[in-house]
């Protein structure tokens, strides 16, 4: 198979990682802090669901890039790269409203920032034949 846009190969293989780190740090540290306070059990499981929903989309983008990298339509890929970039935009939004004041925030910004311009590069390029 030959690889027919870089960037979106790029956005695919970050995605999948986000996808790992993701659920790696949710299971690892942040959930399990959940189970020992005095968190209702109705907020556990929305905590719990939203974060493994996180967890599913970055790894659906993955995969799409991944084809994408892979795939030559670009109109198809244009269009599907412009609505991930948009979804990606409105988290990156939602992010840096609700916890702007967190440093760890801006590291998780920076990588969405960084995630989103592959996106958009990869979207500009001519496929390759």
């Amino acid at each position: 198979m030959k690889i027919r846009n870089d960037y979106y190969l790029t956005a695919g293989i970050l995605a999948v990682l986000f996808a790992a780190t993701h659920a790696w740090n949710g299971h690892a540290s942040v959930l399990p802090e959940l189970d020992g306070g005095a968190v209702a059990l109705e907020t556990k499981t929305v905590f719990t669901y939203v974060w493994h929903i996180i967890t599913a989309e970055n790894l659906i983008f993955g995969a799409a890039f991944l084809l994408m990298a892979f795939i030559g339509e670009p109109a198809k890929h244009r269009f599907a790269a412009w609505m991930i970039a948009v979804i990606l935009a409105v988290r990156l939004a939602v992010i840096l409203g609700i916890t702007a004041a967190l440093a760890a925030s801006w590291i998780d910004a920076a990588a969405i920032a960084l995630y989103i311009t592959l996106i958009l590069f990869g979207a500009r390029v001519k496929i390759r034949a």
